[in-house]
């Protein structure tokens, strides 16, 4: 069964109005944010239950196609972009929330909710979720939980693996595992949650996730300080950890990226000129200490704000980065990670290796997460990424800090991983997903 059959199959499952088989309507599914990777689909399936993912992929499996599950479809990657003759399931239905638990501060909701819907979901119970990131609007869960996402808090409340406490997943072959309990402490076997998380659905599709929330705090401020370089911004950062009890994040953008913003997106500028690096320190919590926060600030030009208008106005020209150098052109988007002790000399070289090119640093201070985008190579010519990961690998970083491999940097993926560690990836995918059905060609090379 293929093609036409297949088709009809499907539209018995879901609907016939919710089986796409115009090219036309496939553009949204089949390009990915950066524009940069396209793909063909067979069809686009937008289920509306996780009953009915189920039924799909049994459907998909005894055809012998191949499926991508996508949620927001904001990866830089491509992780959810299809291959030319696979069926991409689109989770964005799949918006039910519930049961929300305010005694231990859980959140059950299916793959298709939004960050942001999460937040209002919880708004006012004394309860918060602990990721938050820019793309909040249209980043679903079940996307988030696939790519392991990390986003401006992870510096206090970790990523998205630390945050899930439990998800119901269809498997290749249609089957659903189900472990939605919550419970904290649960140590009978393997992590099943822990291994779907960060998988990029080579392994299952997520359905539905348990999420641990935090305790929402009563105050909040941040706080913009100007550093000279990167490697001060790195010193302030770690004083802030150890000296600041309370720090939510630590985000920070180059002088070039606080320019664009006011020149490209019209926002009010930070400063009046802007510095060689911005650092935001993002606080939380009961009591701010004005002390320690005029210690940090001491000597040094900053801007604070407290109240929710001034704080989202201090935090756009850092959310907004990705969107003001996409009015540039199409940019070359590397997520990496690189050791904190060799970030400054890594920003050093790397502005070096990518001249004449135009080139924006932004990222998270706390973890040593930076997004380096460079602005003028042609989007389809791959040089200038290979020669950014390898100095990525030479000083010891990660090729992708938080939005995976995809099958972008599927050839690069030996930079970070051992070749024990990739055969042992290998292994895990084929005793779930013995046919390959599951995003082929994303991680890992396609089976045969």
């Amino acid at each position: 069964m293929s093609g036409a059959p297949l088709i009809a199959r499907l539209g018995e499952v879901v609907g016939a109005e919710h089986v796409l088989t115009d090219p036309e309507l496939h553009e949204q599914y089949t390009i990915d944010w950066t524009r940069r990777y396209r793909g063909e689909a067979l069809v686009v399936v937008r289920p509306g239950s996780p009953g009915e993912v189920a039924a799909v992929m049994t459907a998909c499996a005894d055809a012998g196609v191949a499926v991508v599950a996508q949620g927001g479809n904001t990866g830089l990657v491509a992780g959810s972009v299809p291959d030319a003759g696979s069926v991409v399931v689109s989770l964005r239905r799949l918006t039910a929330v519930g049961p929300f638990d305010p005694v231990a501060g859980q959140l059950t909701v299916e793959a298709g909710v939004t960050l942001a819907r999460v937040a209002e979901e919880v708004r006012g119970s004394g309860w918060e979720f602990g990721v938050d990131l820019g793309a909040r609007e249209t980043a679903t869960i079940g996307g988030m939980i696939a790519t392991n996402a990390g986003g401006v808090r992870v510096v206090r409340h970790g990523s998205m693996c630390s945050n899930v406490l439990g998800v119901e997943a269809v498997l290749a072959d249609g089957r659903v595992v189900s472990r939605l309990g919550g419970l904290v402490k649960d140590n009978t076997g393997y992590d099943l949650t822990g291994l779907l998380c960060g998988s990029e659905g080579t392994l299952g599709i997520v359905t539905r996730a348990r999420l641990r929330l935090v305790p929402e705090p009563p105050e909040r401020f941040v706080v913009w300080i100007a550093c000279e370089s990167w490697g001060d911004a790195v010193a302030v950062a770690s004083r802030a950890r150890r000296h600041l009890d309370g720090v939510d994040g630590l985000e920070a953008v180059d002088g070039a990226g606080l320019a664009l913003t006011e020149s490209a997106l019209g926002l009010a500028p930070v400063f009046p000129d802007p510095p060689p690096v911005g650092l935001l320190v993002a606080w939380a919590g009961s009591g701010i200490p004005e002390a320690d926060v005029a210690e940090l600030v001491a000597g040094r030009r900053s801007v604070a704000a407290i109240d929710d208008r001034e704080r989202a106005r201090l935090w756009a020209p850092r959310e907004r980065q990705a969107e003001a150098i996409a009015r540039l052109g199409v940019p070359h988007k590397l997520d990496v990670t690189v050791p904190l002790a060799g970030l400054a000399a890594f920003t050093d070289a790397v502005r070096t290796l990518t001249e004449p090119s135009a080139l924006f640093l932004f990222g998270h201070l706390g973890d040593g997460n930076l997004h380096v985008n460079v602005v003028g190579p042609d989007p389809d010519d791959v040089t200038i990424d290979e020669a950014v990961l390898e100095l990525v690998a030479a000083y010891g970083g990660s090729v992708s800090a938080e939005h995976g491999i995809g099958r972008a940097k599927r050839r690069w993926l030996h930079l970070s991983r051992s070749a024990e560690e990739r055969a042992l990836f290998g292994a895990i995918k084929a005793a779930f997903d013995p046919r390959g059905l599951l995003n082929p060609g994303v991680l890992l090379d396609p089976v045969g």
